[in-house]
């Protein structure tokens, strides 16, 4: 299984996902990229109602299942409430569940703080928006967890401010975080802010996301990175996932590859030096996924980039 991190609850999280956040009429393919993520190791898969996905990794674990290859107690799984779904958290869970024929998931996460009407087109547009309110939210979240639904829920995409919010009223704190975060973008405050909290830190995209519409390849393109990789004898992937691993964080590499799939899991028998740390830790900061959609001067909760992020951008 590789590492696994403790979360809050107790449960242990492998520090190593698939992500399978791609287009719904990529099934076959997600389906078999599951089927090799088994075979290599993983037992951490990462999905959203919002990716279309549940359905294809679903049906590679139950028949994972049925052939005995795995149990259902040895695979973690995450998937997450969507921005149209907050009036009614333990309807969307039920929903998600039968899409991945399974009783419960390991990990339940709201998606983004933001809320959107039903039927929105992206980017959603003025009439889209509709008043946030996450306290209730979470209160739907927590009941998920009381109906045994989830063995624990936490957030994507959350600041160190609207964690700190969500702290003043929640029963259940979140076990979790998802985020963007790799060699370009550190998140050092927020990491250390929930270091303090008992919130495990996931990276989403952490290779940078390149060859999607919302990545960059910044991060697979960095020559301070590529020479670190060199002198290992390593991918630049593996060198980017040593290093969030290093930092405590977890991370969720998406790759329907089987060789990259195979590669990106191999990260556990080898280490990157102090000095390798010291110079990524120089890189230059930019956030790749911004959110510029999410904000306008009218209807949106957020007026501006900043607001969105708390200042943390």
């Amino acid at each position: 299984m590789g590492y696994v991190a403790e979360l809050n609850t107790g449960n242990k999280m492998p520090v190593i996902g698939l992500g399978t956040g791609a287009p719904a009429y990529q099934y076959e393919e997600i389906k078999a990229a599951v089927g090799v993520a088994l075979q290599v190791g993983y037992r951490h898969f990462d999905t959203a109602s919002y990716y279309g996905s549940e359905g294809a990794l679903g049906a590679a674990l139950t028949e994972a299942f049925q052939r005995g290859d795995v149990k259902r107690e040895e695979v973690f799984v995450t998937t997450k409430l969507w921005d149209d779904e907050h009036d009614d958290p333990p309807a969307a869970i039920t929903k998600s569940l039968k899409n991945l024929q399974l009783e419960y998931v390991d990990l339940y996460l709201i998606h983004w703080p933001l809320r959107l009407r039903k039927g929105y087109t992206l980017p959603p547009k003025e009439e889209d928006f509709l008043p946030l309110d996450i306290k209730s939210t979470w209160q739907g979240m927590e009941k998920c967890f009381e109906l045994g639904l989830t063995k624990a829920i936490g957030l994507s995409n959350f600041s160190c401010k609207k964690i700190e919010d969500l702290l003043n009223y929640a029963k259940i704190p979140p076990a979790t975080n998802q985020v963007e975060l790799h060699p370009m973008w550190q998140q050092k405050k927020l990491r250390d802010y929930c270091r303090k909290m008992k919130i495990q830190v996931c990276a989403w995209s952490p290779l940078g996301a390149p060859k999607t519409p919302w990545g960059s390849n910044v991060v697979m393109d960095n020559p301070v990175i590529k020479e670190i990789a060199q002198k290992h004898g390593k991918s630049t992937a593996q060198v980017v996932l040593r290093w969030g691993i290093d930092q405590g964080v977890c991370a969720l590499p998406k790759s329907f590859n089987k060789g990259r799939i195979t590669e990106n899991f191999q990260v556990f028998d080898w280490c990157l030096t102090a000095e390798d740390h010291e110079k990524m830790s120089k890189l230059e900061q930019r956030k790749i996924l911004r959110g510029e959609d999410l904000v306008n001067s009218t209807t949106s909760p957020y007026r501006t980039i900043e607001e969105l992020w708390d200042g943390e951008i």
